[in-house]
Order: C-alpha cells, then structure tokens, then sequence
C-alpha cells in the first residue's frame, strides 16, 4: 500500500550506509534558478557520500531528449536513476521503461501523472503544491484586507502548463479566491510564462501597456514574480501600491523583499528535495522500501521572517 509521509528535514529522512553505487539524474532544465539549486544540493550531498557516483544531464526542457537520457542510463548500468521531468503528463513511458529494465527511479520535485501507480520501485520526492499556492493567496487576501480593499483585481502568472505545479497552483489560486473571506478578490487576467523571468517581464509589460488596472499579483513562483516587479519598476509602478506574491523563496526573490518589492513568498526545500531523493534512490537501489510519496511541507515567507530563509536556497 502507498504511503504518504510528511517530514521537515530530509538530512536524518531516509539513512543510508556507505555503498558504491552509480545513478544517473536527469534535470528537466539547467537553466532555472531554482532547480540550480536542488541540483547542487543533489551533488554536493553526493560528494559527502562514500562510493556515491552521480552523473547529472540536462534534458533541456525536451521530453524526447529526457526520455533518451533515461535510456541511456539503462543501457550503461547504473544502479538508480533520478528524474526532474520536463513533462510531468509524459512520466509513464519513463516509469514503463525503467521498470522494464528493473532499475529503480525516483522522481523529484515535479509530480509525475502517474504518481498513484508507481511500482514498488519508483518513488516521488517533492513538496505538496497545495500547500503552496494556498500559502500565497492566503497572504495576499490578508494583506488587501489589511490595506482597506473591498475590491481588489488580480492578475495570475501561471508556470508552464504541461507542469502538474502550475495546474495545481493556479487551482489554488482559484479555490482561496472562491472562499466567503476572500470572494473579493477577482482574477481580470491569467497568463503563463513557462517559469521564466523574462517572459513574465514582458507578459506585465503587455499588461500595463493594456491599461489592465490590478491590486496584486500572484505567480506561480519566485523567477515570474520577479519578471513581473522588474517590468512595473520600469514602467514607474509604485511598488507599495500592489501586492505580489511568488513561490520558492530564492535569492533574488528574497533580494527583492528585502527592496520591498515582493511582498509573499513560499519557501521550497530545493536542496531538501534533492537530497531526499538520491537518499531514496540509493536505498531503492539496495533493495530496501521507501515511502512512495514523499512530501516536505512548503514554509510562508514574509517580511517579518524572511531572515530565517536568506541562507537556505
């Protein structure tokens, strides 16, 4: 039977013995802030293990490539294999063909399709978006309330839409919004910018060039919050007027708190995630079970607590 298990720290999650083992990673994107940083976290906790070999690749937001990397990985004998996927509705060809070759697979981070069917040798690690959006817009609803709005317009930037992180983040958006204590926030406009700085960025300044009139905004996460500030501070935005909201809580996005500029983030254990996952990985690896869903909880961060995340990711 499947399991769901909820810790706060992953160090002391899943031990595991010194043994040499090898295991192939494949990383949906070299090029994000955030999985940079659960990457390193992967390696760098590699480094610390005795025997440990890690082999990281970028499938370079391509899901044919992620698939080929997986079998490449098969075909040169290693002994687990770590996946970020690229596509998180395309995971089962990478289930089917690891499971085929019996090698054990742990996806991170992003929650693949078919993560109610794993066999007893896949596992997922990664924190539960539920949690995060539903954070975020909490803090944005308390935050108009506070500043006297009875009406207030939002707009939402969503992440990539093939991503199950931006679906369920936005649904929370949603659901938060449709609560008695929030109903009076109203969603004028919601668009995707695949997660990246830039494309938010230019997707508010087509919003601001519209006349669109809002009070907040909410992103999906830290790398389009912070396009989305860049681009209002250029247009002469003043930044106390308008709440925004990420999700992540990195450097930059932590940078633009301390400016004043990003009012809500949500902390994402992305060393943590890395960590448990080659943890689950290596003991897959030996045979052993693992919880099959394993979640660490998403932290609100504000101006009032930001100090205590600075050093984390």
């Amino acid at each position: 039977m499947k399991k769901t298990l909820l810790v706060a720290g992953l160090a002391s999650m899943l031990s595991t013995t010194a043994m040499a083992d090898n295991v192939g990673v494949s990383m949906a994107l070299f090029d994000d802030n955030f999985l940079t940083v659960l990457r390193n976290g992967m390696t760098d906790y590699a480094a610390t293990l005795d025997g440990v070999n890690v082999q990281v690749e970028d499938a370079g937001n391509d899901v044919g490539r992620q698939l080929d990397q997986v079998k490449n990985f098969i075909a040169s004998g290693v002994d687990a294999i770590v996946v970020n996927p690229v596509d998180t509705s395309a995971t089962q060809a990478i289930s089917d063909a690891a499971a085929a070759a019996n090698v054990p697979l742990v996806y991170v981070n992003r929650e693949p399709v078919n993560v109610d069917t794993l066999p007893d040798s896949q596992a997922y690690v990664a924190s539960n978006d539920i949690e995060s959006g539903t954070l975020q817009t909490k803090e944005v609803c308390r935050l108009l309330k506070e500043a006297g709005k009875t009406e207030a317009n939002i707009l939402v930037i969503m992440g990539e839409l093939s991503n199950q992180a931006a679906v369920v983040r936005t649904k929370d958006i949603h659901d938060v919004i449709a609560t008695d204590e929030c109903s009076f926030m109203k969603i004028v406009d919601e668009q995707t910018s695949n997660w990246q700085r830039e494309q938010a960025a230019n997707l508010m300044t087509n919003w601001l060039s519209s006349g669109v009139q809002f009070d907040a905004v909410i992103a999906n996460n830290d790398e389009s919050a912070v396009g989305a500030i860049q681009s209002m501070k250029a247009a002469g935005v003043g930044m106390a007027d308008v709440v925004v909201a990420g999700i992540d809580a990195t450097q930059d996005a932590l940078a633009a708190m301390a400016a004043g500029d990003l009012d809500v983030t949500v902390f994402q254990d992305a060393a943590g995630q890395g960590q448990g996952a080659l943890d689950a990985a290596l003991k897959l690896a030996k045979g052993e079970a693992v919880e099959q869903k394993v979640y660490i909880p998403f932290q609100l961060v504000t101006p009032d607590n930001m100090q205590e995340f600075m050093a984390k990711n």
